[in-house]
């Protein structure tokens, strides 16, 4: 080949006019976000992400649980391909959105507010965690008409729930998620030996590591100190502080008996959807749906919490019959491409969330990173959909169980007789055998 077909074929590409331009040049998948995300953070803050409880072996099944499903494309014509659909009554862009996640401004001097409003421009809700670190009301007031929801703890004191009800109400967040899978912190390994403990331990390693990651350590050094505004009814006035007992709640937890009346307490004193997040008891599915709960949020806590806790989809098909359509169904945990979220909805799921995946955008790139990992789940949905042959989300998920199957229900060994049929009737079709 001529040189000047050589140039008329290959493009020169110029240097990148923005972060977003930069991240479509590089960036290719929530696996490329995530190796981006390690080498900005110190290894300290990257593996509080990263870490899971104990062995961490829920969190590895987390991830390996969608790969024992494969799909099963249907011939046809697809046509008008849309994501858009409804998550707990309200419209969303596509059936995904962002879920809490606590201590945001470690990774990011912009946190919540860069989270929030890359979920605004993408048209997905977001939650913000009781354990953030940006007060909810900065939240709301940086991101005009995004659906926000508000993530806590439930308490036994009903004044205590009151307040914080209405400082949430009057911040202007429409749904509640409510923590069920909190009553201990998770023994995370990885946290205690980078030194986070309650309170924190300041190692020389740990200065070292913030030392070779100048940026995050000049971000972190000239924002405002890392501190948790929303754990209750006060609306905190002034620039933020950090005091060791926020951060023995964040690390060591601070947790007070709670049961299925302190739930209803929720229900009765709030007007809004409420999702129960961190169940995979079909049992306490069925109690929930017969309480009058939106939803609930299928999810171990991204393997934080309890080793071996099951796995989201690992139990999806039972809580859906568990469910029988009387709330929504959530899917959260080792969700990391566009195809998991349409294996989970084909199972029965009405939407799913996600939590390390834009963390990783975050801490690469602020706000255009998230926003980066938003643009990817959504391009990768559409075209698992498209080479699926569905148009559109409800087409999905009335006929997903079609079009997906478990691997143990694949290659299943036909019997003599189904077998001598089926040469009889590719004989009668001429088909060579």
């Amino acid at each position: 080949m001529k040189f000047k077909d050589i140039k008329a074929l290959a493009s020169v590409q110029g240097p990148a006019r923005s972060t977003a331009e930069r991240l479509d040049r590089r960036c290719y998948s929530v696996g490329d976000m995530q190796k981006m995300a390690a080498k900005a953070l110190p290894k300290s803050i990257f593996d509080y992400i990263e870490g899971g409880g104990e062995d961490e072996a829920s969190m590895r099944r987390n991830i390996e649980s969608f790969n024992d499903f494969s799909f099963m494309p249907k011939w046809g014509s697809v046509e008008n391909l849309s994501l858009e659909t409804t998550i707990l009554g309200g419209p969303a862009s596509m059936p995904l959105w962002l879920s809490p996640t606590g201590g945001t401004r470690l990774f990011h001097p912009q946190g919540e507010i860069a989270a929030a409003r890359a979920a605004r421009a993408a048209g997905v809700p977001y939650g913000l965690a009781h354990l953030s670190t940006t007060t909810m009301e900065a939240v709301s007031e940086a991101t005009p008409g995004l659906r926000r929801w508000f993530n806590m703890e439930p308490t036994n004191d009903p004044a205590m729930l009151q307040a914080v009800l209405d400082r949430v109400s009057n911040a202007g967040y429409e749904a509640l998620i409510v923590n069920i899978d909190c009553r201990d912190i998770g023994h995370r390994e990885r946290d205690y030996r980078n030194g986070f403990t309650a309170p924190p331990s300041i190692k020389p390693k740990t200065v070292f590591e913030g030392a070779l990651r100048p940026r995050w350590a000049l971000g972190f050094i000239t924002s405002d100190a890392i501190a948790f505004p929303n754990l209750d009814a006060e609306v905190p006035t002034g620039p933020l502080t950090s005091t060791p007992d926020m951060w023995r709640t964040l690390l060591a937890g601070a947790y007070e008996p709670t049961d299925w009346s302190d739930l209803a307490e929720i229900r009765a004193r709030w007007n809004g959807p409420i999702i129960l997040k961190g169940c995979v008891s079909p049992k306490d599915a069925a109690i929930a749906a017969g309480m009058g709960f939106d939803a609930i949020q299928v999810s171990n806590h991204g393997g934080r919490q309890l080793d071996h806790m099951a796995s989201p989809m690992d139990v999806l098909p039972e809580m859906v019959a568990a469910v029988d359509g009387r709330m929504e169904i959530i899917v959260d945990g080792g969700i990391r491409r566009g195809s998991d979220v349409i294996k989970a909805l084909a199972l029965g799921a009405d939407s799913c969330a996600i939590g390390r995946p834009y963390l990783y955008g975050l801490s690469a790139a602020g706000e255009a990173g998230v926003a980066h990992v938003l643009k990817l789940f959504k391009a990768e949905m559409r075209r698992t959909m498209a080479l699926l042959g569905v148009s559109t989300i409800a087409e999905l998920k009335e006929g997903g169980r079609e079009l997906i199957r478990h691997r143990s229900e694949l290659f299943v060994p036909t019997r003599t007789a189904d077998s001598n049929e089926l040469q009889r009737s590719l004989a009668d079709l001429g088909t060579p055998r």
